[in-house]
C-alpha cells in the first residue's frame, strides 16, 4: 500500500500595507509648495507691492532670516542622525559647524595669502568665482566645496568618535561637551601657531572674510538666473540653500529606511539586545557620528557663505543647545517634525521673537525686551514641552508610543483591578 505525502500548502505572503498618496507624498510636496510660493513671493511680487507693506513684510520675515532658518534646518537634521536615529547624546554638534566654516574659509577666500609669508603670492582657482579684486588665495567652486567640507567633517567625526562612543549616556555627553568647547577655542587662537608664531591658521578673531560667489552653472541660460550668486541675490540663494536641505531630507529618509537606519534604531532602542542580534555597535555608531558630521559641513559652508565669512565667536555651546532644542522639540526621529522645528525656532530666534514684542509692547504699553530673554522663554517652552508633549510637534510613531505608554504602577494597578473583576465575575457565577 503505497502513500503519498500530502503537498504542502502554498505560501501565502501577507499583502504590503497600503500607504496613501497623501502620506506617502504629503510632506516632500508641502515643503515643494511652500519652497517655490517663497521665491516666487520675494523675487516677483514683493518688489510691486506698495512701501508699507513691503517694509512690514520684511520686518516680519526678511530673507535673511529665511535663509538662516533653512541652514539651521540643515543642522538640525544632522543632529537628529545622531540624537534622534541612534540615540547618542551629542553636546558639541557646533564644533562640525566650525570645521565646515573654516574648509570654507580657507578654499573658498583670499585667505590662504595671510597662512605664511611664503604664501603672499598664492593663487589658485577651480572653477571658482571670486570676489572683484580677490583674485589671490585659494578659489574652489562652490560645489566642490560642499563635498570637501562633507568628507572633511565625516572623518573627523570618525576622529572624535573613536575615543569616545565607548562611553554612554551622561559620560558621553560630557565628552562631546568637552570638543565642542575645545575646537573654537583653537579657532580663536589659531593666529600664531608653528614655530615662532608664523602660521595664520583661522586669523583668530577677526575670522575670514571675502568668501567666494555661489556658480549656477547650466542654469544660467535660463532668463533671469545670475551667473553668479553674490552677497545680496537673497532669493536665489534661498534656491540653494532650500535645494541642499531637500538632498539632506532625502538622505535622512533614505538611509533611515535603510540597513543601516534599521541598526542605529535598534541601538538607540537597546543597544545590548542589538548587539546579541550582531549589530556591530562600534563601527554603527562611527557612521552616525560621521553621516551627522557631513551634514554639518555642509551646513558651514552654506553659513559661511550666507554670512560673507567665518567668524570664531559664532561657534559657542549655545548652538549646540539650539539645535538640541529643534531636535527635541520638532520631534526626535521625524525628519519632518524636526525641519518644522528647525525653520520655526530659527525664525523665532532672529526675529519673530523681537516682532512679537514689539506687538505686546504696543498692546501693554510696556517696554520688555523680549529679544533679549530668548534662552528664558526658550527654557520655559521646553520645561512645558517636557512636562505635557514629551514626543515633540510631529513624533516619530515608534517614539509616540513609548512616551505615551503608562508608568509601570499604573499598569500594575489596572492589572489588579481586571484581575479582581474576573474574581468577582467568577464567584457569582458560582453562587448561581
Amino acid at each position: 500500500m503505497s502513500t503519498t505525502t500530502p503537498a504542502a500548502p502554498p505560501v501565502v505572503k501577507p499583502p504590503a500595507p497600503k500607504t496613501s498618496f497623501a502620506s506617502r507624498f504629503g510632506w516632500p510636496l508641502g515643503f515643494l509648495i511652500l519652497a517655490i510660493v517663497v521665491f516666487s513671493f520675494n523675487q516677483w511680487i514683493l518688489p510691486e507691492t506698495n512701501g508699507d507693506f513691503r517694509t512690514g513684510y520684511n520686518n516680519w520675515l526678511p530673507m535673511t532670516a529665511v535663509n538662516e532658518a533653512v541652514i539651521w534646518a540643515i543642522f538640525a537634521l544632522g543632529l537628529n542622525i545622531v540624537v534622534g536615529y541612534s540615540g547618542l547624546l551629542d553636546l558639541g554638534y557646533v564644533a562640525f559647524w566650525g570645521i565646515g566654516g573654516y574648509v570654507a574659509g580657507w578654499l573658498m577666500a583670499p585667505f590662504a595669502n595671510q597662512v605664511t609669508p611664503a604664501w603672499a603670492n598664492l593663487s589658485v582657482n577651480i572653477f571658482g568665482h571670486p570676489l572683484p579684486g580677490q583674485d589671490r588665495g585659494i578659489h574652489i567652486n562652490f560645489w566642490l566645496v560642499l563635498i570637501i567640507a562633507a568628507l572633511v567633517c565625516a572623518l573627523a567625526g570618525v576622529i572624535i568618535g573613536a575615543p569616545t562612543l565607548r562611553l554612554k549616556s551622561d559620560y558621553l555627553a560630557l565628552v562631546t561637551l568637552g570638543f565642542g568647547e575645545i575646537l573654537p577655542e583653537v579657532f580663536r587662537n589659531g593666529e600664531h601657531v608653528g614655530p615662532d608664531g608664523k602660521w595664520n591658521i583661522t586669523n583668530g578673531t577677526k575670522g575670514i572674510t571675502g568668501i567666494d560667489q555661489i556658480p549656477t552653472g547650466p542654469f544660467q541660460l535660463i532668463p533671469g538666473v545670475p551667473a553668479t550668486i553674490g552677497t545680496f541675490d537673497l532669493t536665489f540663494k534661498f534656491i540653494v540653500f532650500a535645494f541642499l536641505l531637500a538632498v539632506a531630507m532625502f538622505v535622512s529618509l533614505r538611509i533611515r529606511e535603510g540597513r543601516l537606519g534599521r541598526a542605529w534604531l535598534a541601538i538607540r532602542e537597546d543597544e545590548l539586545a542589538a548587539s546579541m542580534m550582531g549589530v556591530p555597535l562600534m563601527r554603527i555608531k562611527l557612521s552616525a557620528y560621521a553621516v551627522g558630521a557631513a551634514f554639518g559641513g555642509i551646513g558651514g559652508v552654506c553659513y559661511a557663505t550666507h554670512v560673507g565669512g567665518v567668524l570664531a565667536d559664532r561657534f559657542n555651546f549655545s548652538v549646540s543647545i539650539t539645535l538640541l532644542a529643534m531636535v527635541v522639540l520638532g520631534g526626535m526621529g521625524n525628519v519632518w517634525g524636526v525641519t518644522v522645528g528647525a525653520l520655526v525656532l530659527a525664525w523665532i530666534n532672529s526675529t519673530g521673537l523681537a516682532q512679537l514684542g514689539n506687538v505686546w509692547n504696543d498692546a501693554t504699553g510696556s517696554n520688555v525686551n523680549f529679544a533679549s530673554h530668548n534662552f528664558l522663554i526658550f527654557g520655559a517652552v521646553l520645561v512645558l514641552f517636557m512636562l505635557f508633549r514629551r514626543e515633540g510637534l510631529i513624533p516619530e510613531t515608534r517614539t509616540k508610543q513609548v512616551l505615551q505608554e503608562p508608568e509601570r504602577g499604573e499598569i500594575e494597578s489596572l492589572g489588579a483591578e481586571m484581575e479582581g473583576t474576573a474574581e468577582n465575575t467568577a464567584a457569582e457565577g458560582t453562587k448561581k
